[in-house]
């Protein structure tokens, strides 16, 4: 009886034991994760850009620089002229049509003048036909003189008619010309590039007699507001951040706080990885929610600089809880 009993409290030892051999034998892929219950801070690299980002600065048109009136680093306000390009060419087409609004202007004059010049031949032309019907009417005109004055009437209304037609066609004309002097103003304020708004000019990359292209691009532009690191948080940690939240900004690898923020923008979807997406090898398939942080500290911080930003998630997790 007792060999038996020493016999089964073996078998169970030996179950047991291999239970536990078994579940550590399991493959890693069937454990799961679990993330902390509580997350007080929330860590992401992050980009220190204007809050209504850095805009690419170009020349709308082609053309040769021929004046620099700028540097980089100023402050400029918006329409001020940062570049100009060489113009004759639109300004020549500009004289020429100006030139040729003023020569079509008296050439409408001119018309006019016809018309009325007509317009008095008419009238004595009807007066000489009144006075022809009375004349015939007395048997003192012929029938064919007074036919012929009466040609003369009709002939007389149909040039009056060709010279109002003429006006017209010269008055088109001038809205033609005008339209074209609207034109080449527009292609010769093209050839200067202004400041799209009140901000600071970051970079200038356009030298006097270089050629620019349509459309290059020429330099970064920051429009004049408030400081923002832009980050991205990991879609584990997406809900806990909430605007409001507080954050601060350090150097990459170091606890030196170089300004504290405050969380503006929570992006409501989560999207792949933009500011530091690894190369087309990592398949990763983490999703991100992009968090604005404003700076209060916005001189202690260079534009484009990375940093880290970690954001204070513990006003949250204290509601939550």
């Amino acid at each position: 009886m007792k060999k038996l009993c020493i016999g089964a409290l073996a078998t169970l030892l030996l179950t047991g034991c291999g239970g536990e051999a078994e579940k550590q034998d399991q493959p890693d892929s069937t454990r799961t994760v679990r993330t902390p219950a509580r997350v007080d801070q929330v860590l992401g690299i992050a980009v220190i850009e204007p809050q209504n980002r850095i805009a690419a600065l170009s020349a709308e048109t082609g053309g040769l620089v021929r004046e620099v009136r700028v540097n980089i680093g100023e402050k400029l306000t918006k329409g001020q002229v940062i570049l100009t390009m060489d113009k004759a060419l639109e300004a020549a087409q500009l004289k020429q049509a100006t030139s040729k609004i003023r020569t079509q202007e008296d050439a409408v004059e001119t018309a006019r003048q016809n018309v009325q010049t007509l317009r008095v031949q008419l009238d004595k032309a009807r007066a000489d036909h009144q006075r022809n019907e009375t004349l015939f009417r007395g048997n003192a005109l012929t029938q064919k003189e007074l036919d012929d004055s009466r040609y003369q009437i009709t002939n007389l209304e149909q040039q009056v008619r060709a010279a109002d037609a003429q006006v017209k066609q010269a008055q088109a004309r001038i809205g033609e010309l005008r339209a074209d002097i609207n034109y080449f103003n527009t292609s010769e304020s093209k050839k200067v590039v202004r400041a799209p708004a009140d901000g600071t000019l970051l970079s200038l990359d356009a030298k006097v007699g270089q050629y620019l292209s349509g459309n290059q691009s020429i330099g970064d532009f920051a429009p004049a507001g408030p400081i923002v690191a832009v980050t991205e948080i990991d879609e584990l940690f997406a809900l806990r951040v909430k605007v409001g939240q507080k954050a601060v900004i350090r150097p990459q690898g170091s606890d030196e706080t170089l300004s504290t923020g405050t969380v503006v923008l929570a992006s409501p979807y989560l999207r792949k990885k933009s500011l530091f997406a690894d190369n087309a090898a990592n398949l990763e398939d983490r999703r991100v929610r992009e968090v604005r942080v404003r700076l209060d500290n916005p001189e202690k911080v260079l534009l484009g600089a990375r940093v880290e930003c970690l954001i204070d998630t513990k006003m949250n997790s204290d509601r939550n809880e």
